[in-house]
């Protein structure tokens, strides 16, 4: 068990500081999102994997299936906040400079135009019940892009699909600026996407 649980998850260093991202994204927010948010995220999660360990080497499969929701719970909301941070970048270090190359390729061939493709992304993803994300993905078997959104902090993978791009729609993420206006939040944060992270993403992931 001491081996099985020898490597914990722990939160990555945010590649900017809090204030940063302002005035799209407050240095308040930042903050709370990051080091209460995220980090519960990570605490949850090694908790929960050290339970499931104990609960395997007892063989006690009802209590490892118990355990299995807030394993994804935690664990989607560490993989997705993982990609988040670094999907963003303040506008000094190129955030919201339109992508150019193969990802500028496939979006225009794929959604018509990187505006089209920002418009049905923001509806989509405007469009939640509740809490979750939406998702630029790439459907490795035919190489395609792909908008969808996931509940919760489902990961993508979940719907089969490799993360590229994911915008955070819990009210944790744009409340204390944006109030209930869900779409101020969307139309706002396309100024600090981070395209190269993006793109950098895309190849890998055709690799």
């Amino acid at each position: 068990m001491a081996q099985l649980m020898e490597k914990k998850f722990e939160l990555p260093a945010l590649p900017y500081e809090f204030g940063d991202l302002e005035p799209t994204i407050s240095a308040e927010i930042m903050m709370l999102h990051y080091t209460k948010h995220h980090n519960a995220y990570v605490t949850n999660l090694n908790k929960a994997l050290e339970q499931y360990a104990e609960a395997e080497m007892r063989n006690d499969l009802p209590a490892m299936i118990a355990l299995e929701p807030a394993i994804r719970f935690n664990g989607g909301g560490h993989i997705n906040h993982s990609i988040f941070w670094t999907n963003l970048a303040p506008v000094s270090k190129g955030g919201g400079t339109p992508p150019k190359g193969p990802l500028a390729d496939a979006i225009n061939t794929h959604f018509g135009s990187l505006q089209r493709f920002i418009d049905e992304m923001n509806a989509k993803t405007g469009a939640i019940q509740g809490s979750g994300w939406g998702w630029l993905g790439l459907d490795k078997a035919s190489k395609a892009l792909r908008l969808t959104t996931c509940s919760n902090q489902d990961p993508l993978s979940t719907q089969g699909l490799i993360p590229l791009l994911g915008i955070d729609v819990w009210e944790h993420a744009y409340y204390l600026q944006y109030k209930n206006v869900r779409p101020d939040y969307l139309k706002a944060i396309w100024n600090v996407i981070n395209w190269q992270n993006v793109s950098e993403r895309y190849s890998q992931a055709l690799s």
